[in-house]
């Protein structure tokens, strides 16, 4: 009887761990009016100022953000680097109708560890220029799934993608860092381009690697001294865009840099313009970039960091525009 009970519980405990439903997130988000001394609208560097936030959340759960992008001109979706999803909308006054889901394995349960559940990449698929699913990065147990999209928001099993051998061979904090997916105008549409955050597969580069149908193979980035590649995202017109975050003595720097939509391809060696640059207090740990298009057709640049739900950091948004 006793082992009949113990059975009842574990039976009772693993159900509801893979019935967990989304939960609704109240974020408080306060105005970010300057950024390296330009105001709302101002150029700075290769970019206009738009503004930002800081934001918290009433769960404990919020943080850690990771990667972000955009399924439109407003809705967001977000991986944190404890397996959560966040999705919700960004308007002008900051992040809204916000929820956190767990993210599951291909079973349809919570991913049973920290190094199964470290999502550090986001990116969108569209079919027929609609959203119908997110494609994840995974870190440390490092691999790439899909999830359905309802609402706006994802869900569901997990459906692995294939990914070279190399990179599945991976199981450390340098493995897949930032996955994006080229758009219509790019020379290599449709294709995922994923990149690694702390690995080398030849001098003076990160490793990278392409899955598409014609566009298939590995390619390298130009590795910026002190700066490690954390997210990506492509432009409307096909070029990419990528975040880097270094840190030195307990400060933050970043940059993005801009990548001619021509150059990616596979065997390629990446590098372009660098459009923005920024470290000490106005920035934290930034990991995340994301592209949208708004109905006037200004083409938006945020970037967010993950302050590791330490209580010393911040969760910043940061949002540009294309000159």
């Amino acid at each position: 009887m006793r082992g009949a009970r113990y059975i009842g519980l574990l039976i009772g405990l693993l159900w509801g761990a893979s019935t967990l439903a989304a939960e609704p997130v109240s974020i408080t988000s306060t105005p970010i009016a300057t950024f390296k001394g330009a105001a709302i609208g101002q150029p700075v560097d290769g970019l206009v100022f738009r503004g930002g936030f800081v934001m918290t959340g009433d769960r404990p759960e919020f943080g850690g953000l990771s990667s972000l992008a955009f399924l439109d001109a407003a809705r967001f979706v977000m991986v944190t680097d404890e397996g959560r999803f966040v999705s919700g909308e960004l308007t002008p006054a900051g992040l809204e109708n916000v929820e956190i889901d767990v993210i599951r394995n291909s079973a349809g349960n919570p991913l049973p560890s920290k190094f199964s559940s470290d999502s550090e990449a986001i990116e969108v698929v569209f079919r027929d220029g609609a959203p119908a699913t997110v494609r994840v990065g995974f870190e440390h147990l490092a691999r790439l799934a899909d999830f359905e999209l309802a609402n706006g928001r994802p869900h569901g099993a997990a459906r692995p993608v294939a990914i070279p051998d190399w990179m599945t061979a991976l199981r450390d904090n340098g493995s897949i860092e930032s996955v994006c997916i080229a758009p219509p105008a790019s020379p290599i549409a449709g294709s995922t381009l994923i990149i690694a955050e702390g690995h080398s597969r030849a001098p003076g580069t990160w490793a990278a690697t392409l899955l598409g149908v014609h566009d298939k193979g590995d390619l390298h980035l130009v590795q910026s001294p002190g700066l490690n590649p954390t997210d990506c995202a492509f432009l409307p017109d096909g070029d990419l865009l990528v975040l880097e975050r270094g840190l030195s003595f307990l400060t933050f720097s970043m940059q993005i840099r801009r990548i001619p939509a021509q150059t990616v391809r596979p065997g390629a060696t990446l590098d372009g313009e660098i459009i923005l640059v920024a470290s000490g207090a106005q920035i934290d740990n930034m990991e995340g970039l994301g592209v949208r298009t708004l109905p006037d057709g200004e083409v938006r640049i945020a970037i967010v960091s993950d302050d590791n739900f330490n209580r010393f950091q911040r969760n910043i948004l940061l949002d540009f525009a294309l000159p």
